[in-house]
């Protein structure tokens, strides 16, 4: 491409490519793309972005358009790669003037270099970083700034590889910058602080500017450039220094107003400040040691005592906890249980910390937690007031919840409370003492303290274990606070169910529940809609713990129902409606078919909320959970909602539809519980599985298992119409399946196609016949797998026992593919079983392979007489297996057998028999494993054998069994 030409052009396709209008902007687009890899295109980028003179959008475009080639062109491996002579061109025109009036662009420019630098520095780049320095150093304002974010991004690219010869030159890149970067730093910071009282608005952000930059590249060499770090004494001395420089600019911010860019501008250098010290403790503990004394003095200095008034601000608040949080918890500080076996320098650090955690300190901590960080504060209740639910939501993890305040603190105490408990509980322990009673309705203060305690005392809940008899504690205390209701004491009404529930799981004696359940009922009436939220969630905890008992919750059932659906209808965002449905479901879960009574409101309500939320996927989520247990609750009974059940199961398995990325996996639970519990097939249902099935099991592996599952539902549903409308299209799946699955996934399979064996001896073979060749091989080829071998016996037993006719036929073929007579083959598929009986570890597998091995006599075929022995063998193992002896008679029975339908006993922990788990009962009623006597079998196969013999020759061949396995075999034939 010539450059003189080419310019022109391009720069007028670029135009192109900005504009609003689809017509002109497509064409140009397609233009650009296939200038991509013409040779000189980057060339001609680089001229247009370079001219300042040109319209910003074309120039913004130009660089996009370059960067995105360096990450396709620019390696020398790469298809349609830059040739060397023009990279070469590029690198050099790059770094000629850096004067960059946009700052949007001289960012984007920033950060290509630093891409091409990813790939070339230093070997192919050596004078980068030379000229990167030079640049810095220069007078002119712009030049110089634009030259510091390029050296920037160019460190922090370098400093983020990761292989061992990349981080290689980058230690020695570190190393010879290191002292530069300092002094550069500190100019910069030096300078800033002159400025700040010169009242040059314009100077002071430039000089500030400046001093972040700066130290964005000295993070990183300090970081990322040193293997031992604490070797090197400008490393160490600038991480000392940064102390007394957070004082400094901590003092600054009192001369900066609220609302001001260098306000801005000086508390994210500040919080750069905190994260060298957080990065450095994480990549470097031991290195961090001769630190730890200072960061937490300074820390607990500023966050705990009046020296950080006026001047702290609640991000750096957040950096100090976590800095403290993390010198606490590091493992590296830890030592073992045997002193002996720790290392110096962890014992070195743990006697800093013992030294600086003492009894005032870790109580002044504790005291300044609770009584100041944890109260709840008047922009909080303001919120409260004014949008609960966006209080609620705000409270329990939404999405600013880790980046504030409140959560760190709550997280700094958790730790420290753990570490230090011994000390800790005591003081806790005295607070809750002096705050027994109720409290004055008028004292807000005595209120939101009260609040304050009792987090702590939730939080603690695990370390307090021994320490407060909690169940004495909730009927003197908790309880009468729960029945206060007026409005001032909704905090505290909020925080003592909230309690509750912390300690639900650690402490709450089973028979207060009933108790509680009262209270929650009471409390799900309440007024205040955070205080019902609240609630709402304890119940939740309540009824997930292990020691919840149904007989217990059934009397409140009905009305904690019908107020939690109230409540449901009540809220009106995303979060809080997804949080009530959890709750409902969970209910719902627990109690299973206790819910039928009760749920008829629900069930309308739905279809209208699954309506609202048509741009609310993760609430349709919510919808789709409820839905599952909803249908495990009622079983048979949820046909009455297949007409919103069925479309919804539609939407949510639709691969072709955006939601399914949110919806498909609940959607496939919600599918097969659908067809598990009722007793027909709908014909919706059919079309759902001619439609979509196909396409998820080729989407991903990630739901298989449950797609495994709905579809042995639809054999057991209805076998003969099921396989004669779908098995071709489902054995061609999975033939291809089988190819590329895991061994798990195989068996997966190979179970479906047992299962249609077991439900249609008749049709299923048919069906998969173009899979059990593969079946045969694998048992022929002796399979390695174990798992898979037994599932091979299991397809072929069925197949050999139910549809002889149909195994001789694949015998046949199976003789033609091997090149073998059909009698070898089948001597070796015996032999092959025999061997490897002890992989079939199921009772009912080993006594359908005796079945189906003993389904061959009686025969006067040489080859299976020659394996006589081994199907003997078998049969004897399959008579241990299922033969129980009854001791009053000293008779045996086959402990299979089953005559009719038993109804089994329910407990009330047990969930009672869905649909399907009934036609499973009623196919094993016609199944030959269930029906047919393992002993009388044995003793017609072989009284059969010995007719078609004669006395001698049947002599002869039992002769050829080991005389232990045939005494075993007369004590079991004993009678007959």
């Amino acid at each position: 491409m010539d450059l003189n030409s080419a310019s022109t052009v391009v720069l007028q396709v670029l135009t192109q490519a900005t504009s609003q209008d689809t017509s002109v902007l497509k064409p140009a687009e397609e233009q650009l793309k296939q200038w991509e890899t013409q040779p000189g295109f980057y060339s001609v980028l680089l001229n247009i972005f370079t001219n300042h003179t040109l319209d910003i959008n074309v120039r913004w475009l130009a660089v996009l358009y370059f960067k995105n080639g360096i990450d396709r062109y620019w390696r020398r491996v790469a298809p349609h790669a830059l040739s060397e002579e023009e990279k070469c061109t590029l690198r050099a025109g790059l770094i000629t003037n850096f004067n960059e009036p946009i700052n949007q662009i001289a960012t984007q420019i920033a950060v290509l270099i630093a891409k091409v630098a990813r790939l070339d520095c230093p070997r192919q780049w050596p004078e980068l970083i030379p000229t990167l320095i030079e640049s810095v150093k220069i007078q002119d304002d712009l030049r110089q700034h634009r030259a510091l974010l390029t050296f920037y991004h160019v460190t922090k690219t370098l400093a983020s590889k990761r292989l061992a010869a990349d981080r290689k030159l980058f230690y020695d890149l570190a190393s010879g910058i290191y002292t530069f970067a300092c002094s550069l730093w500190n100019h910069h910071t030096d300078t800033f602080l002159q400025q700040i009282s010169s009242g040059n608005e314009a100077a002071v952000q430039s000089s500030l500017e400046r001093t972040l930059l700066s130290l964005k590249v000295l993070r990183k060499l300090t970081v990322n450039g040193f293997v031992e770090p604490h070797k090197n004494m400008e490393v160490m001395s600038f991480l000392h220094g940064i102390f007394e420089r957070l004082k400094q600019f901590l003092e600054c911010s009192r001369n900066i107003g609220t609302d001001n860019v260098c306000r801005d501008r000086l508390e994210k250098t500040i919080i750069l400040f905190t994260k060298v010290l957080l990065d450095f403790l994480d990549q470097h503990p031991f290195s961090f040691t001769p630190l730890i004394q200072r960061s937490l003095e300074f820390s607990v200095t500023y966050v705990f005592t009046e020296v950080g008034e006026g001047v702290t601000f609640e991000r750096f608040i957040v950096q100090c906890m976590n800095l403290i949080k993390m010198i606490v918890k590091n493992y590296a500080y830890k030592p073992s249980k045997n002193f002996e076996d720790s290392s110096p320098e962890t014992l070195e650090a743990h006697k800093i910390k013992m030294a600086f955690f003492t009894y005032p300190t870790l109580t002044e901590i504790c005291r300044r937690l609770v009584s100041q960080y944890f109260l709840l504060t008047e922009e909080e209740l303001t919120m409260w007031e004014e949008d609960p639910e966006g209080f609620t939501v705000e409270e329990t993890g939404g999405d600013s919840w880790k980046y504030s305040l409140r959560p760190c603190t709550e997280v700094l105490f958790i730790d420290i409370f753990h570490e230090y408990n011994q000390t800790l509980t005591p003081v806790l322990l005295e607070m809750v003492k002096s705050l027994q009673g109720p409290t004055n309705v008028e004292d807000m203060e005595a209120l939101l303290i009260k609040d304050a305690v009792y987090n702590a005392v939730g939080l603690a809940a695990y370390e307090l274990f021994d320490s407060i008899d909690f169940d004495q504690w909730f009927k003197s205390q908790l309880l009468p606070e729960l029945q206060v209701t007026h409005n001032r004491y909704k905090p505290l009404r909020r925080r003592v169910i909230w309690l509750i529930g912390q300690w639900i799981s650690v402490k709450f004696k089973p028979d207060l529940r009933p108790m509680l359940y009262q209270a929650i009922c009471n409390l799900l009436q309440d007024q205040d809609l955070v205080v019902r939220i609240e609630t709402a969630t304890t119940l939740k905890l309540t009824v997930d713990d292990f020691e919840f008992r149904t007989d217990q919750f059934l009397p409140y059932l009905e009305s904690v129902f019908t107020l939690l659906f109230q409540l449901l209808q009540q809220v009106t965002e995303c979060d809080t409606k997804m949080h009530v449905l959890h709750v409902l479901s969970c209910v719902i879960e627990r109690v299973n078919i206790q819910i039928r009574p009760y749920v008829g409101c629900l069930v309308q309500y739905l279809p209208l909320l699954w309506k609202q939320s048509e741009e609310h996927n993760m609430l349709r989520c919510a919808i789709l959970t409820t839905l599952i247990h909803l249908v495990q609750g009622l079983g048979a009974d949820s046909k009455n909602l297949y007409p919103f059940l069925l479309p919804v199961i539609q939407l949510s398995t639709d691969v072709s539809q955006p939601p399914h990325v949110y919806l498909l996996e609940d959607g496939l639970e919600l599918w097969l519980i659908t067809g598990v519990s009722h007793p027909c097939l709908a014909p919706l249902l059919f079309l759902i599985f001619y439609n979509y099935m196909s396409k998820i099991m080729k989407l991903s592996s990630d739901n298989l298992r449950t797609c495994f599952k709905i579809i042995n539902g639809y054999i057991f549903l209805s076998s003969t119409e099921f396989l004669q409308t779908y098995a071709i299209g489902l054995c061609q799946s999975f033939c291809e399946l089988l190819q590329e699955i895991t061994t798990e996934g195989q068996v997966q399979v190979l179970k479906v196609v047992e299962n249609a064996l077991k439900v249609n001896p008749v049709l299923g073979p048919q069906m998969f016949q173009p899979i059990l060749p593969c079946v045969f091989r694998g048992i022929i080829e002796g399979e390695r797998y174990p798992v898979v071998m037994s599932t091979y016996l299991g397809v072929m037993g069925r197949v050999l026992l139910q549809n002889a006719s149909f195994f001789s036929s694949l015998l046949n073929e199976m003789a033609h593919k091997f090149n073998q007579e059909m009698d070898q083959l089948l001597g070796n598929m015996i032999e092959m079983w025999v061997d490897r009986m002890d992989n079939i570890t199921q009772p009912e597998r080993r006594k359908l392979s005796a079945l189906a091995l003993l389904s061959l006599l009686p025969s006067d075929n040489s080859v299976i007489q020659d394996k006589f022995c081994g199907i003997i063998n078998i049969s004897v193992e399959g008579l241990h297996d299922v033969m129980t002896e009854d001791p009053e008679t000293r008779t045996y029975k086959d402990c299979m057998l089953m005559s009719h339908l038993e109804e089994p006993k329910v407990t009330e922990d047990e969930e009672p028999p869905t649909e399907q788990d009934k036609r499973k009962k009623m196919l094993a009623l016609k199944d030959p494993v269930h029906t047919v006597s393992l002993q009388q079998f044995i003793y017609e196969k072989l009284k059969a054998q010995q007719e078609m013999l004669g006395e001698q020759g049947f002599q002869s061949l039992m002769e050829t069994v080991d005389t232990e396995i045939v005494t075993q075999l007369q004590e079991f034939l004993q009678g007959f």
